[in-house]
C-alpha cells in the first residue's frame, strides 16, 4: 500500500480506492483469503498477512433480484445483488449493466466502485467482463 500502513491496517476506503488499480485481498501463510481491514486471518488467527492481487474476474455464486428495496435503493428497483467469488474471497455487491435474465450462477464479472445514485455513498458493483 502506498501509505506504508501494514496490510492488516487498511480500511475499507483505502481498499475501495485500490480497486481502481486492480484491487487486492489479504492472505495468510496457509492460503486463507480475507478482505481488509484485518489484523489477523479470520480462519486460523495468523497475523502474517500479505496483500495478494485480486483476480480481474470473478464468478457469481449466488444472486437475488430485488423488487422491494431499502430507502437508499428504492428508486433503483428492480436490481440484482450478487455474491461473487474472486479466488479465495467473496464480495457482495450490485450487478450493473446486466438484466436479471442475464445473470446466473457462473456468470463472469469484474468489480468496481461507484456511487449510489440516491445517497452518493460508495457502492461495490459488478459488471460483465
Amino acid at each position: 500500500m502506498s501509505d506504508g500502513a501494514p496490510a492488516g491496517d487498511a480500511g475499507y476506503d483505502e481498499w475501495a480506492d485500490a480497486l481502481a488499480g486492480g484491487g487486492y485481498y489479504l492472505s495468510c501463510p496457509d492460503g486463507h483469503g480475507s478482505l481488509p481491514p484485518r489484523r489477523v486471518c479470520p480462519e486460523c488467527g495468523d497475523d502474517a498477512l500479505s496483500e495478494e492481487p485480486l483476480p480481474e474476474t470473478g464468478e457469481v455464486v449466488t444472486f437475488s433480484e430485488v423488487h422491494v428495496a431499502p430507502p437508499d435503493f428504492a428508486e433503483q428497483t428492480p436490481y440484482v445483488t450478487a455474491v461473487v467469488a474472486f479466488g479465495p474471497v467473496r464480495l457482495t455487491g450490485i450487478v450493473r449493466g446486466l438484466d436479471a435474465d442475464d445473470v446466473e450462477i457462473g456468470t463472469q464479472v469484474g468489480v468496481d466502485v461507484t456511487r449510489n445514485e440516491t445517497t452518493g455513498n460508495r457502492l461495490l458493483v459488478f459488471r460483465a467482463t
